[in-house]
Order: structure tokens, then C-alpha cells, then sequence
């Protein structure tokens, strides 16, 4: 695998998604945005689907977890700044239980530079897997 070209995949989507979020609803641009972020996330799945999803097996291994596996897609959050924080205040990443933290709320996030997942448990952040 190209961790390289994962994390640019990466950034190019977050990037995309950080430029959606920055628009009104109503702004003309808003719909033609939406639909160049939902094909860069289409082909990131196609592209990095299978050895990403190998990677959230791993990670749920490691955490104990026999909560659903999602697509890539939806771990990644919508700012490359790092602070896990949704533009409307929601926690990014995807929900997680684990048997390893019974009862801590915990967000799984893929997170880029470089290209990683991580569990965010409050506001601890804690790296479980990185590409090479």
C-alpha cells in the first residue's frame, strides 16, 4: 500500500469537505461541492476499501470491539486542524464500544498527515494504527 497516496486522498477529501462546510445551503457552488466530495469519497472506498477495512479489523481487535465496521469513509472528519469537532459542535468520528473501556464514550477517526486511525476518549487522542 502507498501511504503516500492514501494520505493525499485523504487530505483532498477533508480539504473538500472543510470548503462544503465553509458554504451556506444556499450558496449556488453548495450542490456541485457535495457532489465532487461524495465522488472523492466513492473512489477513496473503491480505491483503499479493502486495506482500510483490514486496518479498522485490527483496530477493533486491539479495542475489544464488536461493534459494526463502517466504510473508510465515515471516520474521516471534516477539518485537517485536528480538533475532532464537527462545524455545527458535533464529535466527529464514528461511535465505539469497547471491552477494553466498558462505559467511556470513544470516536474512532482516520485521521491524516500522516494517515492514521485514532480513538479519541474525551479529550484524550490515542494513534491505534498508521499506514506505511
Amino acid at each position: 500500500m502507498n501511504a503516500n497516496a492514501l494520505n493525499s486522498s485523504l487530505v483532498a477529501i477533508i480539504q473538500k469537505k472543510d470548503e462544503l462546510n465553509a458554504l451556506d445551503y444556499n450558496d449556488e457552488r453548495y450542490d456541485d461541492i457535495e457532489e465532487e466530495l461524495h465522488d472523492l469519497e466513492d473512489d477513496f472506498n473503491e480505491e483503499f476499501g479493502d486495506y482500510l477495512e483490514d486496518a479498522l479489523e485490527e483496530v477493533h481487535g486491539k479495542l475489544r470491539s464488536d461493534a459494526d465496521i463502517l466504510l473508510p469513509s465515515a471516520y474521516l472528519p471534516s477539518s485537517l486542524k485536528g480538533e475532532h469537532v464537527g462545524p455545527n459542535g458535533e464529535k466527529e468520528g464514528v461511535w465505539i464500544e469497547s471491552d477494553e473501556f466498558p462505559g467511556v464514550e470513544m470516536r474512532l477517526v482516520l485521521a491524516a498527515n500522516p494517515a492514521r486511525f485514532v480513538v479519541l476518549i474525551g479529550d484524550q487522542e490515542r494513534e491505534l494504527w498508521k499506514a506505511e
